[in-house]
């Protein structure tokens, strides 16, 4: 059996997620191999269709992770009551307790904002004002605020002061260089102790 099949709501998700998941040291599990889907249906079809997508898959990896925003999905419920729904439905479809559900809330963008150093080269903040700053004077980050209320509209802010389209390279490029220690965003950290739990790194005799 393959190691693990990732089903993401869109691009940018997976993206992030298959640039972080290259990162085994990092996340402090072994190296393992991830076969990645993006559901046309979006943030509605990953919520709503997961298990009919992967259900024929059960028998061909160990492990699968459905993973999509809150926002977008249609759910009215709160975040962890949606992942139990959707890990409900893959148990019953014949991924028994090897499958689970990530649901971001609001959105992927919350994994974005961090106090890693690298968080303003990835963006190419060149201002000679402070990122975060600049983002507080313009409301979109409040001082009291560990992150940005509405991520997405931050994030879009940023990038068309520095030219950037919002594109799926942005999100790798951050998975690939801020520090996992940083993020302290429920989802993600649920993500990482299931890599860990999965694919823990390999101790020496």
């Amino acid at each position: 059996m393959a190691d693990l099949v990732l089903l993401a709501a869109d691009k940018t998700i997976e993206t992030g997620v298959t640039n972080l998941l290259s990162r085994p040291h990092a996340l402090g599990c072994r190296a393992f191999a991830a076969r990645s889907f993006v559901h046309v249906g979006r943030d509605p079809g990953c919520y709503r269709r997961a298990a009919e997508f992967l259900s024929g898959l059960a028998g061909q990896y160990r492990h699968a992770i459905v993973i999509f925003d809150r926002e977008g999905s249609g759910a009215t419920k709160d975040r962890s009551d949606i992942e139990a729904e959707v890990e409900e439905r893959l148990s019953a479809s014949g991924w028994n307790e090897r499958a689970a559900c990530v649901v971001i809330d609001p959105e992927v963008e919350n994994w974005v904002w961090t106090d890693s150093p690298h968080l303003a080269a990835c963006l190419s903040w060149n201002e000679d004002i402070e990122l975060r700053q600049w983002l507080a004077g313009r409301g979109f980050w409040p001082e009291e605020a560990v992150k940005p209320p509405r991520p997405k509209e931050a994030l879009q802010a940023v990038l068309r002061l520095t030219g950037q389209p919002r594109s799926s390279a942005v999100y790798g490029e951050l998975a690939r260089r801020v520090s996992v220690a940083r993020c302290t965003d429920p989802a993600f950290l649920k993500l990482r102790e299931l890599i860990g739990r999965w694919f823990p790194a390999e101790t020496r005799p």
